[in-house]
């Protein structure tokens, strides 16, 4: 029951004064709604209650306590009719990149410095793909009667072994064309197989279990290891500087020749400026006599490269075992040449031919 006190004119006219007041000032601020959206200077959207009119019978004026965490559906919807709540979006989102960005560029400048992080070569994969898996392998005999199809030479000489991932028949590629081609350039090994293997780590890794690595014995250990990087350069100049000290007795004498000789000496008038010539010109000249002796010393270098990948392809020929079409008449455990392995194979062919020749013979006989 309403109280006697709100049926007196005063408080009657006093209350009608200050709803009018209200309705102007909501008129004035029609932004202004039952929650006002502002922005803290923090940047963040806060909602605060806005004290409504309440019943005319009377009640408390004051404000219900609300959480700020608790979502409700007018919260929402009052920060979306914000004004500024597009621009604040798209400026948080800027600086969510910004701060992305600058923890990939800080974390490559670690990679950099040795530091072991994640960078974008390490996470980075080709579209849609997923990463090379490690595989097994399988080895065969590619012979006149079983040839075999290379993935790099198409056709492979007879008696040559092949090797490919285990389980795959038709994706075999010759021992010593797969060893030049990761000698020459490993980017294209795993290539051949559409980067669906991690050749290179399985069948070349030191800590690998399908490694051929563990048959290859010392040599091939050692050739492995010389093999890799920049050790052939530093072993070559090292050799170099060997025999120029082993031979600087003789070399010696031939630069005590050449300067004393009559040879020389009657061309003074063709390089005498040489040897008066300003500093920059010296400086070009023997510029150009390094570069010269570069490209002898990366030539000797790729000499030597060759033949001793020509040595690694024949011990990883020699020194792989067969797993697909192993001969019966090779004891198991037994290192043999590929030559022996086609001769056998030869003689177990003619043996099958001898039997089936005896058969047809006997089959004519009894008819």
């Amino acid at each position: 029951m309403m109280p006697t006190l709100f049926y007196r004119p005063s408080i009657q006219l006093a209350f009608f004064l200050w709803c009018c007041w209200a309705s102007c000032s909501k008129a004035r601020h029609p932004a202004v709604t039952s929650k006002v959206s502002v922005i803290s200077s923090r940047g963040s959207i806060r909602s605060l209650p806005f004290a409504a009119v309440r019943d005319l019978r009377g009640g408390s004026t004051a404000p219900a306590a609300k959480d700020e965490n608790e979502g409700d559906d007018t919260s929402v919807s009052d920060i979306t009719r914000h004004p500024d709540f597009a621009a604040l979006q798209a400026y948080r989102m800027e600086q969510q990149i910004l701060m992305q960005l600058r923890a990939t560029y800080l974390s490559e400048a670690l990679v950099k410095r040795g530091i072991p992080l994640p960078s974008v070569e390490k996470v980075a994969t080709p579209d849609g793909a997923k990463p090379p898996e490690p595989i097994d392998w399988d080895c065969a005999l590619s012979t006149k009667q079983d040839p075999k199809m290379c993935l790099f030479t198409f056709d492979t000489e007879p008696n040559t072994k092949v090797i490919g991932p285990a389980g795959a028949s038709n994706e075999w590629i010759s021992v010593r064309a797969l060893n030049r081609l990761r000698r020459s350039d490993p980017t294209k090994v795993e290539s051949m197989w559409h980067m669906k293997y991690a050749i290179l780590d399985s069948w070349f890794g030191s800590e690998s279990q399908y490694s051929v690595l563990q048959h290859v014995g010392l040599p091939g250990f050692l050739l492995n290891e010389l093999l890799q990087g920049y050790r052939l350069h530093l072993s070559v100049g090292l050799a170099l500087c060997f025999a120029t000290i082993l031979l600087m007795p003789i070399l010696e004498y031939m630069a005590n020749r050449i300067v004393v000789s009559g040879f020389l000496w009657s061309r003074w008038v063709s390089w005498h400026r040489f040897v008066h010539a300003a500093l920059p010109l010296k400086l070009l000249l023997g510029q150009i006599a390094f570069k010269a002796l570069s490209k002898v010393f990366v030539a000797l270098v790729s000499v030597a490269k060759d033949v001793l990948v020509e040595l690694e392809s024949d011990i990883l020929e020699q020194s792989i075992p067969l797993t697909v079409g192993v001969p019966d008449m090779i004891p198991p455990g037994k290192k043999v040449a590929s030559e022996d392995i086609a001769a056998a194979v030869d003689e177990l062919e003619l043996a099958f031919d001898d039997e089936d020749a005896d058969s047809e013979e006997e089959d004519s006989d009894l008819e």
